[in-house]
């Protein structure tokens, strides 16, 4: 009996030494969290990351060679990546987030999928957004710089090419309009629907189905809000689902768009540029270069077939004129692969000498 309890005690006193040494590295672990936080924070990067999280799980569940307590290590790893974020959340509280619109817009939008949890400051245009962040005011700047429908946002191309920041994160966001009422509102009492010119003519169909007069508000959010003051059961807004909720709206139809193509890229500016040498992901990886050439014969073409040479995909390339000096521009050019790798320090020391300027803008990972 009591060689019994004294064998029980001594795995109990075995457990115990195994829990202080779990605790301390609890500590160190948490500890290199708090590392990743601040790293985080002065690129402008999401906490969460699935693929780090999924490959860290797999390691680790190879380390275990009993499979039935395998299964029990993977539950663990979760909570402790659970536990990890929440640990970045409560450091990274602080990610001030620079956007262009108002509360319910699509960069708002954009910003919140980018950063959940983060503080969202509104400004009234890009250059604003922009500067804030420049100037430390703002952590990161989430701007549109290209449309499915319309193309480049030259405003925010210009600040690429003149500004100071990069891009380590870039999001697409669906132009889904619904339809956005009072609760309880009746769809077939409707007769005024408000939004901005363009979200109207992309629900022009089903506007005019329903034989609804339309209004022009500034955006699409300021709709939202709008409708939300009036308190008019007869007059709704098209917008997202997110303005709905910010201004106690309901979705009254969903996606009454005729087109379900339009998109918009949103990229996250910060102050310094991620190359991430050492993650592991090489796959779906992009950079961006800008640059001019020199006023000599086949220049641009030069350019290209560097490019080419390398083997990195070009899958967007456009001009734009330099405010500066008449008829000169400068070249946008978005390729597929990453730039970290010798083949890309080659490309650019390659380019170099062909180009007046050349700007590294940013590489980056599309959500």
């Amino acid at each position: 009996m009591y060689y019994q309890m004294d064998y029980l005690e001594e795995i109990r006193k075995k457990i115990d030494e195994i829990d202080a040494q779990m605790a301390s590295l609890f500590e160190q672990r948490m500890e290199r969290c708090r590392e990743v936080s601040c790293y985080k924070t002065s690129h402008g990067l999401a906490i969460v990351d699935p693929a780090r999280e999924q490959e860290v799980i797999l390691r680790g569940a190879e380390r275990i060679t009993d499979r039935d307590i395998r299964e029990y290590y993977v539950n663990f790893q979760r909570e402790v990546l659970s536990l990890s974020r929440d640990w970045q959340r409560r450091l990274g509280s602080g990610l001030r987030v620079a956007y262009s619109g108002v509360p319910g817009a699509f960069a708002y939008i954009a910003a919140l999928r980018l950063f959940p949890g983060a503080e969202l400051i509104s400004y009234a245009d890009f250059t604003s957004a922009y500067r804030a962040c420049e100037a430390g005011d703002a952590d990161v700047a989430v701007l549109p710089f290209e449309n499915s429908f319309a193309g480049e946002v030259s405003s925010v191309t210009d600040l690429m090419f003149s500004g100071s920041l990069y891009v380590n994160q870039v999001i697409e966001v669906e132009a889904e309009q619904n339809l956005l009422g009072l609760p309880g509102a009746d769809k077939s009492r409707l007769r005024k629907v408000l939004s901005h010119p363009q979200a109207l003519s992309q629900c022009s169909e089903f506007l005019q189905r329903h034989g609804l007069e339309t209004e022009d508000c500034a955006n699409t959010a300021t709709a939202a809000r709008r409708v939300a003051e009036l308190k008019d059961p007869s007059v709704a807004a098209i917008g997202t689902a997110e303005a709905a909720a910010l201004y106690g709206l309901e979705v009254l139809e969903a996606r009454i768009n005729t087109s379900r193509t339009n998109t918009t890229r949103f990229a996250a500016f910060t102050r310094m540029l991620r190359l991430d040498t050492d993650n592991k992901r090489k796959m779906g990886k992009h950079f961006i270069l800008m640059y001019t050439v020199k006023n000599e014969a086949g220049a641009l073409a030069q350019t290209l077939n560097i490019i080419g040479a390398h083997n990195f995909n070009m899958c967007n390339l456009h001009s734009r004129p330099m405010k500066e000096l008449l008829w000169n521009y400068y070249f946008f050019v978005e390729l597929d692969g990453d730039v970290a790798t010798e083949e890309g320090s080659s490309l650019l020391r390659e380019l170099g000498p062909l180009c007046d300027r050349l700007k590294l803008v940013g590489s980056f990972y599309t959500h």
